[in-house]
């Protein structure tokens, strides 16, 4: 950590949230790495428009010819 902190390949930074970080050794002798993401997700505003799922829409698309969609937000179709 220090070798890149000096490198400034990384910064040091004060943060109100964070998400603690655990390294945790496996079966085999390697190393894992959890991340606890609960605090993060507290703090995000949820989507008011959540993603389909996408078995979903392919079964709302299944056995037509042509399938299309418009995004009105970008001008994007």
């Amino acid at each position: 950590m220090e070798k890149l902190l000096i490198a400034r390949f990384i910064t040091a930074m004060e943060v109100t949230w964070f998400s603690p970080i655990v390294v945790v050794p496996k079966k085999n002798g390697k190393l894992r790495i959890c991340v606890n993401l609960r605090i993060l997700n507290a703090t995000m505003k949820k989507d008011p428009y959540p993603l389909p799922f996408t078995e979903e829409v392919l079964d709302m698309v299944d056995g037509h010819e042509v399938y299309s969609f418009l995004d009105r937000f970008f001008d994007y179709h």
